[in-house]
């Protein structure tokens, strides 16, 4: 790819939903590490998405936005069915989620997880469908498929047809997107919430594969174990799935807060609790690593053998993991020592980079 050819078409619309949730956080980290890169070592870039009314958000990622003129739920149905091509004057286009368009230039799609197909029962039956159909355009349609971790590159070699071995790529995901904390911001939101301590933090998209109701369960028996009855703080905003139930006491949950509060909770807490039955890569994890928090983790593929590692399903093996990661000094200093070792190349430079190798790869073998 010459470094003054045709743009490389970056495919965004994840960015456009109510709740981006990782992917959004994976786009948003690889726009900035694109748009920090020197532009000489790069091709050009552009964010596509659809149109918004007002001003854009995607503005900030710090690369130029080309918008299609219609709203995002009728975009994604015109690709979905084949229409509204783009890349016609783009070297490569690159979908950062399996929401793919139908590409005049060679397509790289993004897979973060075959969750659907490794846990159905965690997703509707329509979610289901929807992401069948999504990942077999995908897998039709691209050149290259980029996925987190080899765990996901082997479930993806098994599991869709019509990609050869050497289609798919592990790129890992950075860990040094979120701002400098707010810790005022963190202690107004702690003062609202009634919360005058430490906390255990859990942290993401509250839907069923992320295993709230064992972690909460696993709280309740792991409190009276603890040097202090710190409170376990859930962040993260509702995704789908049933949420009402009566919470223990000493459980809270307060939604989405913002980056900058999120960072200083990360550099407070006891320990991140991060326990998802099945995760491609797992960002909360290495956002806690770099801010120096001791993690509890199910098999992430973040952790690497980072986190004190528990069984998603074994309600006392997470809170056994709960008492020694906040109350042992020994083990959080391991921790922590660990997660910091764990995050040191997990930059969304290196993961730019990355990309632009792989673009390059699927330009010239056009």
């Amino acid at each position: 790819m010459s470094r003054s050819a045709r743009p490389v078409l970056l495919v965004v619309e994840q960015l456009r939903r109510r709740v981006p949730g990782g992917i959004g956080t994976y786009a948003a980290g690889l726009a900035r590490g694109l748009a920090g890169l020197d532009p000489g070592s790069r091709p050009p870039v552009r964010l596509v998405a659809s149109r918004v009314r007002g001003p854009d958000p995607l503005a900030a990622l710090g690369l130029p936005l080309e918008t299609i003129g219609v709203g995002s739920r009728a975009l994604v149905k015109a690709w979905d069915l084949g229409a509204l091509h783009v890349g016609r004057d783009a070297a490569v286009v690159h979908s950062v989620s399996i929401v793919s368009p139908p590409s005049a230039a060679p397509l790289v799609v993004t897979v973060h997880d075959l969750a659907t197909v490794r846990l159905p029962e965690a997703f509707p039956a329509r979610g289901r469908r929807w992401h069948a159909a999504a990942l077999a355009r995908a897998a039709r349609r691209a050149s290259f498929v980029v996925v987190p971790c080899d765990a996901v590159a082997d479930d993806v070699r098994t599991q869709v047809p019509g990609l050869a071995p050497d289609r798919v790529v592990v790129i890992e995901e950075g860990s040094d997107h979120l701002p400098p904390a707010d810790h005022r911001g963190a202690d107004a939101l702690l003062g609202r919430l009634g919360i005058d301590k430490g906390v255990l933090l859990g942290v993401g998209t509250l839907e069923p594969r992320k295993n709230l109701d064992r972690l909460v369960d696993a709280y309740s028996r792991a409190r009276g174990r603890l040097d202090e009855p710190w409170p376990l703080l859930v962040v993260g905003p509702m995704g789908w799935g049933p949420h009402a139930r009566n919470l223990p006491e000493g459980v809270v949950l307060a939604g989405r807060v913002p980056d900058p509060v999120l960072q200083a909770l990360y550099e407070r807490c006891r320990c991140l609790a991060y326990v998802p039955l099945l995760e491609g890569f797992g960002l909360p994890v290495v956002e806690a690593m770099r801010a120096g928090a001791p993690v509890v983790a199910s098999a992430v593929p973040s952790a690497r053998g980072a986190a004190l590692e528990v069984d998603p399903l074994d309600v006392d093996s997470i809170a056994d993991g709960l008492v020694a990661a906040s109350s042992d000094e020994a083990v959080r200093a391991r921790l922590v020592a660990a997660g910091r070792a764990r995050v040191v190349g997990l930059t969304w430079d290196a993961t730019a980079r990355a990309h632009v190798e792989l673009w390059r790869r699927a330009a010239e073998e056009r």
